[in-house]
């Protein structure tokens, strides 16, 4: 029987750390790629936030491709990631609010709840922290 009461967070390593960081990898996946794909094609992705009525485009633009991107890459290694997980619990809201709000088109409807899913998954992330396979594991 295991005598091992380590709790993710705590800087000790354990099963649920290494399940913890799992997660942080499929959460940031996507937010590292969609934030490269927007800040390597700025002028359609102004385009495109134009098309939904953003105001300053390209502006906006920058400033999405950086959240997704910084914000997917300080998941990843677990930097600051309490705070950048509710930051990004936040903006996934947001945009599915700003850019998933047809739900009379399925398609519309699915991507909303993955935005929402993908936001459970930071909230849950902003409750448990990083786990000892961290940044933030490492500093405190």
């Amino acid at each position: 029987m295991s005598t091992n009461t380590s709790v993710a967070g705590t800087g000790t390593a354990s099963s649920a750390s290494t399940t913890i960081l799992l997660g942080r990898i499929l959460l940031a996946v996507i937010f590292l790629l969609s934030g490269f794909g927007k800040l390597t094609a700025i002028a359609g992705t102004a385009g495109y936030f134009g098309s939904l009525g953003l105001p300053l485009p390209t502006v906006t633009a920058i400033v999405v491709g950086l959240i997704e991107l910084l914000g997917g890459l300080a998941i990843l290694v677990g930097f600051q990631t309490r705070i950048t997980a509710w930051v990004l619990a936040i903006f996934t809201i947001a945009t599915g609010l700003v850019a998933h709000t047809g739900w009379a088109d399925q398609m519309q409807m699915i991507s909303f709840m993955k935005n929402l899913a993908i936001a459970g998954g930071f909230l849950v992330l902003a409750s448990s922290g990083a786990g000892a396979l961290s940044i933030d594991a490492k500093r405190g």
